[in-house]
């Protein structure tokens, strides 16, 4: 049996074919173009390649989108059948059953399919980052680090080393390990300078510990890292847009916004998240964004019965919220009152913190502060669990914020600020910085 670029099991017996796999592994860790492209060519060259449909079925899941899901179901059955005539190897059955447990509605059990590949086979860069990117859409931040420290060593002077060192880096930040991300980032682009998980999880660092000059000077000289990307460039720019903010570069952020986040109009959940999460921050902040929303809700509104990601539905709610589309609001807040009744993974989520969450948002767009205030403090705690980073997630610690200043709950909110710049080893950005500034100049106005 060959072996791939991962050093690990592969039944492939054409090396082109085992070429074509190596492009897809890399492609995929670079967030590259050229992923589909390369495991399309595998697929065709063998129709029998287990694996290969496993991997289509599994990043389709990834993707979040409902109609994806029958692309992966239809994709679990060619693998099934593919293992039938080839039996392939026990890291290929894995990567089936991994699919066919997320396809059953439990992604801890790919996660654990995968766990095991890499108990066997530590140095499979593929899998690590599979397992690495569910957890991501489950908010598991301590099971990342957890998962990729364990392969580390079977990294060193690994051909895919600069990209583990990227999932490390990124998870060290999650965790509050900022020099420490910091430092594993670059050492990774070093190793792989077209690595654009990598670069944005020191983006992240730069983030959260208030150094934009660090942050938009990184993305602005490691082109390299982010050019070749696919709509994850998007959220490069997202970065550096935020990034600018901080530095009260309203202006340089919307038309970044304009020229290059959304420059595109995509549909992608994680592309709509990018665009309403900037808009809102920027209308916290006092902007007017024109009519930008519409095209946000357009999309939004045909995407009210999705439920596969809390973290997408929430962004969803938002760009409705924003653009009145007050019947589709309905719509999704009925959907999650139904998908919080379900048993699952996934359907807790809904249920806590997703309403709590959603009936924010709605009271926050309609001036219902206190409301507003109440439900997202009640979210707040298990917000992690709806996926994606600090940083993403922000956007709601804003709304909340900005709700309970409005609703007059000062103290509150003060703690509130206390605890976000704890989160951040005690950096205050612009945002905290005004709020704070806000709040000890209600204190001094005498009460009525």
């Amino acid at each position: 049996m060959m072996h791939d670029i991962c050093n690990a099991p592969v039944s492939l017996n054409d090396t082109k074919l085992v070429s074509e796999w190596n492009g897809m592994i890399r492609a995929f860790l670079a967030h590259g173009t050229a992923t589909p492209t390369h495991l399309g060519a595998v697929l065709e060259g063998a129709p029998d390649f287990a694996m290969g449909y496993a991997t289509k079925g599994l990043f389709s899941l990834m993707m979040g989108r409902k109609e994806l899901n029958g692309v992966a179901r239809e994709a679990g059955q060619a693998a099934v059948a593919a293992l039938a005539v080839s039996g392939g190897s026990t890291r290929e059955r894995l990567w089936v059953r991994a699919l066919g447990e997320w396809l059953d509605g439990r992604p801890s059990g790919a996660i654990a399919a995968m766990e095991r590949v890499l108990a066997d086979h530590p140095t499979d860069t593929l899998s690590a980052k599979v397992s690495h990117a569910i957890r991501f859409i489950l908010g598991d931040g301590v099971g990342m680090r957890a998962s990729i420290e364990n392969v580390l060593d079977a990294h060193k002077d690994h051909p895919l080393e600069g990209y583990a060192l990227g999932c490390h880096a990124f998870t060290l930040e999650e965790t509050g390990e900022y020099d420490k991300a910091e430092a594993t980032g670059l050492r990774g682009l070093e190793l792989s300078g077209d690595d654009a998980w990598g670069l944005h999880a020191v983006a992240h660092v730069y983030d959260m510990t208030a150094r934009p000059d660090r942050g938009i000077g990184l993305i602005e000289n490691n082109c390299s890292a982010w050019d070749h990307c696919n709509n994850f460039r998007y959220h490069v720019w997202w970065h550096k847009a935020l990034l600018h903010m901080d530095r009260e570069e309203l202006d340089i952020a919307l038309a970044l916004y304009d020229q290059q986040i959304r420059a595109d109009k995509t549909d992608d959940y994680r592309d709509i998240a990018n665009a309403t999460s900037l808009l809102m921050r920027l209308e916290l902040e006092g902007m007017a964004v024109g009519d930008r929303w519409e095209e946000l809700a357009d999309f939004a509104q045909g995407r009210t019965d999705d439920g596969c990601v809390v973290f997408a539905d929430l962004h969803y709610m938002m760009a409705l919220a924003a653009a009145g589309r007050a019947d589709a609001m309905d719509q999704m807040t009925a959907r999650f009152a139904m998908d919080a009744r379900r048993q699952g993974e996934m359907p807790t989520r809904f249920a806590d913190p997703g309403k709590a969450a959603l009936g924010g948002l709605n009271a926050f767009a309609e001036g219902r502060y206190g409301i507003a205030f109440a439900n997202l403090v009640a979210a707040r705690p298990t917000m992690q669990t709806i996926g994606g980073s600090h940083a993403q997630r922000d956007v709601f610690e804003r709304i909340t914020v900005d709700a309970g200043l409005r609703a007059g709950q000062f103290d509150a909110v003060e703690a509130l600020l206390e605890d976000r710049i704890a989160q951040r080893a005690g950096a205050v950005d612009g945002f905290a910085a005004k709020r704070l500034h806000s709040i000890a100049d209600a204190r001094r106005i005498p009460a009525q």
